[in-house]
């Protein structure tokens, strides 16, 4: 029996869908679905998982950037 890997997957963060990323011969690239993570779009990964680190990243550094906003006052 042989499998098949899929060529897109979404990648979610928190429940939200930051992006599918699909299969290609040089890893997979990034399509971003929310604005968030327009700075990820058409970037290229080497795995799946290289994408959703730097998604999680982006996220992180957004929750982050409106933690301390809302503390400096």
């Amino acid at each position: 029996m042989s499998q098949t890997q899929s060529n897109a997957y979404i990648i979610e963060i928190h429940d939200r869908a930051a992006g599918i990323i699909t299969r290609d011969e040089r890893g997979f690239r990034f399509f971003s679905s929310e604005r968030l993570f327009d700075s990820l779009e058409g970037r290229q990964f080497r795995s799946a998982r290289e994408a959703e680190r730097a998604a999680r990243a982006v996220f992180s550094e957004r929750s982050r950037r409106a933690s301390s906003h809302l503390f400096a006052n």
